[in-house]
């Protein structure tokens, strides 16, 4: 067994791999080699391991340079996770193996692995993120009777607000993408550009579902969602302030699950959440149940844990600042950051 870095001829046996493998997920696939060099400039090195002409194991490594956060690698970026795609711990630690030297190689200050199982070893893991998931159901009445009574209300209620939901495709990224300036900018957090977002809309329409709730004409919450096998992955979503109250993210996500249901999915990732956070008890309210995920690193030129996280008190100070920018600026500004934070 050997591991090689590929090219984009190893397309399709790649996708293949993935897509047989139940280590495999949305964000294995290759089409997001381009999306990232052509969208932000990103170099990507896609290593896969190699059992005489089979690809036994893969993981996608994308290099983010940038004056802010310095020379680090990902796998993968802003997205949930990613990480090795093996089906064995000896093809696993193969595959960290030639990363190491693919870390010293192209200097990097260190390289994060976004794992939803913990690699063998003495890797330096952080535990703070879960990805809580709910169990579907061909029939959505058998989730909506497992509510709790007061949570089937608030729906109902959200709902005699005239609140309305409609998952759809690229037709739905103009009010998705305005509710998500807005939202993010309330949050401190800055967002990709639109044109991030139709790409992977485009590149996989196959594989993703956006989904809006409209107060009239008016986009009040949205949701980006992708797809691989019979699970649905929550990606990126964001509510309006000026609706909250009206719980526009409660008829959301009951449509959300309940149009996955329709569509016969059996599982619905509602996105990576931190444990313990606010984020986690709404999402335990569908009945969705914290899966641990395992950020891994390997260290390059610097020898401590990195510590990119909204929680850290080095970036308060910038966060509230940005809350108190005009849209405007940052839907101009937020872009060119948002690119180097994984």
């Amino acid at each position: 067994m050997k591991v090689i870095e590929v090219d984009d001829s190893w397309q399709a046996r790649w996708d293949a791999f993935v897509d047989a493998s139940p280590a495999g997920s949305f964000y294995h696939r290759y089409p997001w080699r381009a999306i990232n060099r052509e969208e932000f400039g990103h170099r990507s090195f896609y290593l896969a391991a190699i059992d005489g002409e089979q690809i036994v194991g893969v993981l996608p490594v994308v290099r983010l340079r940038s004056r802010l956060f310095g020379n680090l690698g990902c796998s993968m970026p802003f997205v949930n996770f990613g990480g090795p795609c093996s089906a064995s711990g000896e093809v696993d630690r193969v595959l960290v193996e030639a990363a190491t030297g693919l870390v010293a190689r192209e200097r990097l200050d260190y390289l994060e692995m976004r794992n939803r199982r913990r690699l063998a070893g003495d890797l330096p893991t952080s535990e703070h993120k879960v990805s809580m998931t709910v169990d579907l159901d061909p029939d959505p009445d058998v989730l909506w009777a497992r509510f709790k009574t007061g949570h089937r209300q608030e729906i109902r209620r959200g709902a005699k607000h005239g609140l309305v939901a409609r998952c759809g495709g690229v037709e739905l990224l103009e009010p998705f993408y305005r509710v998500l300036a807005e939202s993010w900018r309330d949050l401190g957090t800055p967002l990709y550009k639109k044109a991030y977002f139709e790409r992977v809309l485009r590149t996989f329409p196959e594989h993703t579902r956006l989904c809006v709730a409209f107060a009239g004409d008016d986009p009040a919450a949205a949701a980006f969602d992708g797809i691989h096998g019979q699970t649905i992955e929550g990606m990126w979503m964001g509510a309006r302030e000026k609706y909250r109250s009206q719980l526009a993210g409660y008829v959301l996500y009951w449509e959300l699950i309940r149009d996955a249901c329709v569509r016969g999915y059996t599982r619905f990732h509602l996105g990576r959440s931190t444990s313990e956070s606010g984020a986690e008890a709404f999402k335990k309210k569908w009945n969705a149940y914290p899966m641990p995920l395992y950020w891994q690193y390997l260290l390059g030129r610097r020898k401590a844990l990195p510590a990119l996280r909204v929680d850290n008190p080095r970036y308060e100070f910038a966060i509230r600042a940005w809350r108190r920018l005009p849209l405007g600026v940052t839907s101009v500004v937020g872009p060119l950051i948002a690119r180097s934070i994984p």
